[in-house]
């Protein structure tokens, strides 16, 4: 990345369809788990922010919630955040599942990206699962939604092409300054992050309505007096008490499962001993009120 004279300095914002891999990428792309990943539609609900800092370039990428057809106040919500995302960064990152064939979803946030009118490049993800033709025709296909900088085939799971997709990005950006500290890996607080890992570990084990209802608050978060341990205590909150039962498990097998897999990302997180308290609650229909929604997921 030497070939550009000044520093540059900008925000990137990912964007796509729900589970084409925008958390997996931004994961790569520090190295580090920032973004909690799985398979489950709206696995992101917040903007989360990765810092890249290179000697000549510093790339803040937002991370935004996956564009799908809204069913409640909190679906649209979430759709908002990734529209407003668009028009407040330096350069969009359309990533697109090169693996599915039904390009309605694609076609539908590559107009959001269009009328927004900020450069883009598309990266053309998961090519690690097809075929060199495959992955031609695919590129014909995004061809065809619109103008972009660049369409870059590439593989956020093997980090294939990875380099070559922020080189282009990096092109895109403006020249500046340093916009945050140059060894500050993501902007987002700790809690937020212990949060959104146990709330990943529920993702990981539940099914059908389960992991769509659920909210995760960190209620305490304290170093333990002369001891390398830290104590923590989070409040899981679910919209109808079935939902509480599931999550509590048979005699709370389940729960102690959450609880000591997320304790495992915790503590590389946060490099040292974890004890970790979770309890239960019913917020019925929260994802139905704005009051709640604000309460429950903007800590």
């Amino acid at each position: 990345m030497g070939e550009f004279k000044e520093h540059r300095s900008g925000f990137v914002g990912v964007v796509g369809r729900t589970n084409v891999g925008k958390s997996t990428l931004i994961n790569t792309f520090a190295h580090a788990k920032v973004a909690i990943t799985s398979r489950k539609p709206q696995t992101t609900r917040n903007t989360i922010r990765c810092i890249i800092t290179r000697p000549d370039v510093q790339i803040i990428f937002v991370d935004t919630p996956g564009f799908h057809k809204a069913h409640n106040v909190f679906g649209a919500r979430l759709n908002r955040l990734v529209v407003g995302t668009l028009s407040e960064v330096d350069a969009v990152l359309f990533l697109v599942d090169a693996t599915r064939e039904d390009s309605l979803g694609d076609q539908y946030v590559a107009e959001h990206v269009k009328n927004a009118g900020t450069p883009a490049i598309v990266a053309l993800n998961k090519i690690d699962k097809l075929t060199n033709r495959e992955v031609a025709a695919r590129e014909e296909e995004i061809k065809r939604l619109g103008e972009f900088a660049a369409i870059i085939p590439m593989s956020a799971r093997t980090g294939r092409n990875v380099d070559i997709l922020v080189t282009a990005l990096v092109g895109l950006l403006p020249e500046g300054p340093l916009l945050y500290p140059q060894d500050m890996l993501t902007d987002q607080p700790e809690r937020f992050i212990v949060a959104e890992f146990i709330r990943e570990k529920i993702l990981e084990l539940t099914r059908k309505e389960v992991p769509h209802s659920v909210a995760v608050i960190i209620e305490e978060m304290s170093e333990r007096a002369g001891k390398n341990i830290v104590d923590i205590e989070a409040a899981i909150f679910v919209e109808r008490d079935s939902q509480k039962g599931i999550i509590i498990g048979k005699g709370g097998a389940m729960l102690k499962e959450v609880g000591t897999r997320a304790r495992r990302d915790i503590e590389a997180l946060l490099g040292t001993k974890v004890n970790l308290k979770l309890w239960v609650g019913v917020e019925k229909d929260w994802r139905k009120r704005e009051a709640a929604i604000t309460r429950l997921t903007e800590e």
